[in-house]
């Protein structure tokens, strides 16, 4: 089989190429990324001369590279094989809600308009699967009760939940219209190695590190559904192997924690005191709870996730506090003056 995945170097998409390739060692793997901020090649470092896996720097908006790519023709690219790719996985996307405040038109044209590039190739070449990874941010935002299921309506609240929720219904307009084999995945947040530092709990565990203060937005009280990203990887796994084309397919771990206790779980981990912890203005439109019913991807295709929070939050920390090479140079001055503009450190 042959996978064209995008946004490969990122947290998700990094982690989802090691998992595969591991498990699957005579698939052929290309790596389409722009490396953007959160785009990295150091995340696969360890695999970048694994023989059937091949790193491409560019955009999913450059219609010709995709096509090249997807169609397997005349690509001029050594280490590609030629022939169509079997399946896209598409994890290329801006993702960071406070950077989409600022910057929504760059989130639409990636998020909106390059999945719409993506779906042309799949469709021109006749692609056996496209899996869009999406979001639970979709939906919107719970009340102190209740899960989000396939069938609760989208209704997001920040640009870039809009932005995904356009790709998704893009998506589902492919298949309708033009009968393409699609999957699409909404998960709850992640976490895990290699993720970029300005999420909450990479953020938190270096800043922590470091003797830095805390952000926390508003009061803390906001509750999030966190699954392991070795979890979301194998959840991935099933759907393309196993999806039914045209299924939505929610991935979550059961997993609910508020943002203040999240902190407070990473600073016993680590041994720092809570009063590196500093209170910050919410954001706008911060959605107060997410939770994910992943019954139908348990029930259909026999998903179960193998981390506990407990085993998974201290694993993390572990990754972070033994790679702290990795992570230092993202702290630079640069990343710190972004930081301070999103009003998350002084």
């Amino acid at each position: 089989m042959k996978l064209l995945i995008t946004g490969g170097a990122g947290f998700i998409g990094s982690n989802f190429i090691r998992y595969m390739i591991r498990k699957y060692p005579h698939y052929e793997i290309i790596n389409l990324d722009l490396l953007t901020y959160a785009g990295n090649p150091e995340n696969l470092e360890d695999i970048k001369n694994y023989p059937k896996y091949r790193f491409i720097q560019g955009d999913i908006c450059d219609r010709e590279l995709v096509d090249t790519l997807v169609s397997g023709k005349n690509s001029g690219i050594a280490g590609i094989s030629p022939g169509r790719s079997d399946v896209i996985v598409n994890f290329a996307a801006e993702s960071h809600v406070d950077r989409s405040i600022k910057e929504p038109d760059l989130f639409i044209r990636t998020n909106v308009l390059g999945t719409q590039t993506l779906l042309e190739a799949a469709c021109k070449y006749n692609v056996r699967k496209f899996i869009q990874i999406s979001t639970d941010e979709v939906y919107g935002t719970l009340g102190t009760t209740g899960y989000f299921t396939e069938e609760t309506p989208l209704a997001p609240n920040s640009p870039y939940a809009s932005s995904k929720a356009g790709a998704d219904l893009l998506v589902r307009a492919y298949r309708e219209t033009y009968g393409l084999p699609v999957n699409i995945t909404r998960c709850s947040n992640n976490y895990g190695a290699y993720q970029f530092p300005e999420k909450l709990i990479p953020l938190t565990i270096t800043n922590a590190l470091m003797d830095e203060e805390l952000p926390v937005y508003g009061d803390g009280g906001n509750v999030r559904d966190w699954l392991h990203v070795e979890d979301h990887c194998a959840a991935i796994d099933a759907v393309i192997h196993q999806g039914k084309p045209g299924e939505i397919y929610n991935i979550g771990a059961n997993n609910e924690w508020s943002n203040l206790n999240i902190v407070k779980k990473i600073l016993s981990l680590v041994n720092k005191p809570e009063s590196l912890i500093r209170f910050v203005e919410d954001r706008p439109g911060h959605d107060r709870r997410y939770a994910i019913d992943a019954s139908k991807l348990r029930t259909q295709l026999g998903w179960e996730p193998k981390y506990t929070f407990e085993t998974g939050i201290k694993e993390t920390v572990e990754w972070y506090i033994n790679n702290r090479d990795w992570w230092i140079h993202m702290k630079s001055a640069a990343s710190r003056d972004d930081y301070r503009r999103q009003g998350l450190i002084r």
